[in-house]
């Protein structure tokens, strides 16, 4: 029997989903987004950025407008091919390669890489995780920096929902939710619909709390690991809106 494919592997689902993760307001959210992190990171324009599960290119873009060297890298190549559309529209040279992030590595060559909109944690076993983590730490150049931001634990818990519904350009969705081992990961089930076309699909995410992924972090052999409670510094405690990690080569 052909075994089924994990939930992040269907195309189908990512392209059901892209007018969901990618409307209008979060294409517009992502200037301030970019000039936070440009603001947390203390980079420069010229040095070498890695936007791993880089989508259809939203940060990738804004990083380049202001003059970074960028690469971006995602398994999806509906999206790919949307981001270098959007880049050469933009008139930007930006360099997106279709790998797996748990088999993607170049050693030595980045200043920064960032990991956001909680596209960490997809795989069924923290191994893979750990192993993406690793191949982050052999890309990065010597004091280099990886940012994950996430959806942490500690603030699932404190809005939790069983069941939302909201609509996007058209698109009615209904979300249903359940944590599964003790808070160890969390399961969601989604059902989109418009005009008389219905699609369903099931995701599982591993989930996180700070001292979790920091450990995780320092077990590759990061040297220090910062925690913030959104790309604008906040502090992680009961107002955090995100979890974002930083974490520093040694």
């Amino acid at each position: 029997m052909k075994k089924k494919r994990a939930w992040y592997e269907q195309k189908e689902f990512w392209y059901a989903v892209q007018p969901i993760l990618f409307n209008k307001n979060r294409w517009a959210q992502a200037p301030q987004e970019v000039e936070d992190i440009i603001s947390l990171l203390g980079i420069k324009p010229g040095s070498k950025m890695l936007d791993l599960c880089c989508g259809v290119g939203r940060h990738s873009i804004e990083f380049a407008r202001r003059g970074f060297n960028v690469i971006g890298v995602d398994v999806n190549a509906k999206y790919l091919q949307e981001a270098r559309k959007r880049a050469a529209k933009a008139g930007l040279h930006i360099e997106f390669i279709q790998y797996d992030m748990r088999r993607f590595s170049k050693p030595n060559t980045f200043d920064t890489v960032v990991n956001l909109f909680t596209s960490f944690g997809f795989f069924e076993s923290q191994e893979e995780d750990y192993r993406v983590a690793q191949n982050v730490y052999s890309s990065l150049k010597k004091n280099g920096v990886f940012l994950i931001d996430v959806m942490g634990k500690e603030i699932l818990a404190r809005i939790f929902r069983e069941r939302d519904w909201y609509e996007i350009d058209g698109i009615t969705v209904l979300e249903e939710r359940k944590t599964t081992g003790g808070w160890d990961r969390i399961e969601c089930r989604w059902i989109m619909l418009k005009g008389s076309k219905r699609k369903e699909f099931k995701i599982s995410l591993k989930l996180y709390s700070a001292v979790e992924l920091s450990a995780l972090l320092s077990k590759v052999g990061y040297k220090k690991v910062n925690v913030y409670g959104d790309l604008s510094v906040a502090p992680y405690d009961n107002k955090a809106k995100r979890l974002v990690v930083l974490a520093h080569k040694k």
